[in-house]
């Protein structure tokens, strides 16, 4: 009787995760400081002190106010509390790094594993458009489509997610190949599984880890993709991101005025939120890839322990 290959499969524990991750202080450091900016996302109608779609009535004093107890991070140039449109600003710039790094995910990830899997024209198809689309600058790209189309949250967040898969693709591809020659994978075709069983029993778990860890880092350049979009006034005018509220202080003259409140702000959130992504990518893919902590050439507990089975 043929010998039966057992599926591999890969559980992605959320309590195994998080025991790995919290050994690596950059990678708490990074969750933390995401949860810090989702949380002000999600609760910045109790936060916020004001409400920046009411409308105000302003005198020329209110224009780019200095900071004061009643606006702790100064007014803009049309009478607006900074801290609420920074408040709400994050909701925008959230909600577009998450949704175009799913996507960007999503074709990359499709991408990589077809190309790695089933190799010849295919692989050689699908790599030579990915390396066309490396070669071609995303960010002018970006500029071109979201031009030609109609400024809108949502066809900013398809141009970069339809832009930002790359990368994905070429990591994925690689972790494919070197998967797809394991005995496991080779024991499945000898006793007749298919293609798209083969992909989603085995390859599939043994990527998503890589995927997962890769999503955050995506989420952190879809961010500053939609940042510098919105600076350039691309972006819709109706929504607030920190990018808008970039665009408006550098065109509405907050440098000529030193309004420095008006500037440093959504310049910070951005790299509050672009740090906390890189440092909880990192610390993720060290708790999902166990070879970064036992690869031989990693001196410590591993190497010692090799050490005594030697000498024994």
């Amino acid at each position: 009787m043929a010998e039966r290959a057992e599926p591999i499969n890969i559980v992605i524990s959320p309590r195994g995760v998080w025991t790995s991750l919290r050994h690596s202080r950059m990678g708490v450091l990074g969750l933390v400081m995401l949860l810090v900016a989702i949380s002000a996302a999600v609760f910045a109608p109790s936060i916020a002190p004001y409400d920046p779609k009411e409308p105000v009535r302003i005198t020329i004093d209110d224009i780019y106010a200095r900071p004061s107890p009643a606006h702790w991070l100064g007014t803009d140039d049309a009478g607006k509390d900074v801290l609420s449109n920074f408040i709400f600003g994050s909701r925008v710039s959230l909600i577009v790094g998450f949704f175009a790094s799913f996507i960007s995910i999503a074709i990359g990830g499709t991408i990589g594993i077809v190309a790695g899997f089933y190799g010849g024209r295919v692989e050689n198809t699908l790599m030579r458009l990915t390396d066309i689309m490396l070669v071609i600058p995303d960010l002018p790209l970006a500029v071109v489509l979201v031009a030609l189309t109609k400024p809108s949250l949502l066809n900013i967040i398809f141009v970069i997610g339809i832009l930002g898969w790359t990368g994905t693709a070429r990591l994925v591809r690689s972790q494919t190949l070197s998967v797809k020659e394991r005995k496991f994978v080779l024991r499945a075709r000898a006793i007749g599984a298919g293609n798209l069983y083969i992909i989603r029993r085995h390859l599939l778990p043994l990527v998503l880890p890589l995927m997962v860890a890769n999503t955050v880092l995506v989420i952190s350049l879809a961010i500053l993709n939609e940042s510098v979009l919105s600076f350039l006034g691309l972006s819709d005018p109706t929504t607030l991101s920190w990018g808008q509220m970039l665009n408006f202080a550098f065109t509405r003259g907050a440098m000529s005025s030193g309004a420095w409140w008006a500037l440093v702000p959504p310049g910070f959130g951005i790299v509050w939120v672009v740090l906390g992504c890189t440092l909880l990518g990192h610390g993720l893919e060290r708790a999902l890839n166990p070879r970064l902590e036992t690869h031989h050439l990693v001196v410590g507990k591993h190497m010692v322990a090799r050490k005594e089975v030697e000498t024994a």
